[in-house]
């Protein structure tokens, strides 16, 4: 089941607040910097605001909670910020945990200096795509903004058929999501909702998030399951530059 939390709620905008002042004394307790890109902060933030009004926990946003119950929550290996294989694995390792909030200076150098550039670079890829290079960029395991919006512009033309799948939450969705998504299978709730395409393994998907993390993560588990062809938008819907939509 999908749950339907409202961000301009009392109870969520109080919890927000905390949720900020707890992340804050994450990084200054362990040394982190924020993310630069403030999107990533605010999606990070607001998931794990989610969780502790659903859950009374704060389960990691870039995973699945497991278990039905508070007894099976407990039991499962559940990711609880800041988690430890961010802290022992993926900061030292990455330069930052999986979902991109806590970050060591030096990748926050990077990813500045990459932005600096990220205006000079030249996309490869542009709409008008023959059927052949539309099926050809679904075998793609990632995608990025130009490739997808091409892809979209083929699917309306009817010269191939996949399927959008956003994996965010459902207050990230119904604020702002790409043109052209055709299902909600948010991570936390992954399993559930994603029984909602279970009979589609078939058909070519393309799953997205916010920054390309959550939905990777998604992409792993559909590929195991025995989904025929599933790609990732890399970075997310924050370097999307085509059509987007809100509402329900």
């Amino acid at each position: 089941m999908i749950r339907k939390i409202d961000i301009n709620s009392d109870e969520f905008v109080n919890e927000f607040e905390v949720t900020k002042n707890f992340t804050d004394k994450v990084c200054d307790r362990f040394g982190f910097l924020y993310n630069p890109e403030d999107d990533v902060n605010e999606s990070v933030q607001q998931g794990l605001t989610r969780n502790k009004i659903i859950y009374n926990k704060r389960f990691c946003p870039c995973f699945m909670v497991k278990g039905a119950t508070k007894e099976e929550q407990k039991k499962e290996d559940n990711r609880i910020c800041p988690c430890t294989p961010a802290l022992e694995v993926e900061i030292p390792r990455d330069g930052k945990c999986r979902c991109g909030i806590f970050c060591t200076a030096e990748y926050v150098d990077k990813v500045k200096r990459e932005n600096e550039l990220e205006p000079m670079r030249i996309q490869i890829h542009s709409k008008g795509l023959t059927q052949q290079d539309a099926q050809d960029l679904l075998q793609k395991k990632s995608l990025n903004s130009n490739e997808l919006e091409s892809l979209l512009e083929s699917r309306e033309l009817e010269l191939i058929d996949f399927l959008l799948v956003d994996t965010r939450e459902w207050m990230e969705w119904v604020g702002q999501r790409i043109k052209g998504t055709n299902f909600l299978v948010p991570t936390t709730s992954f399993y559930q909702a994603l029984q909602q395409i279970e009979d589609k393994k078939e058909i070519p998907i393309v799953v997205y998030c916010l920054s390309g993390s959550r939905s990777a993560y998604c992409q792993g588990i559909m590929l195991t399951m025995g989904f025929k062809s599933v790609s990732n938008l890399e970075r997310g819907i924050m370097t999307y530059q085509g059509d987007q939509i809100s509402g329900e």
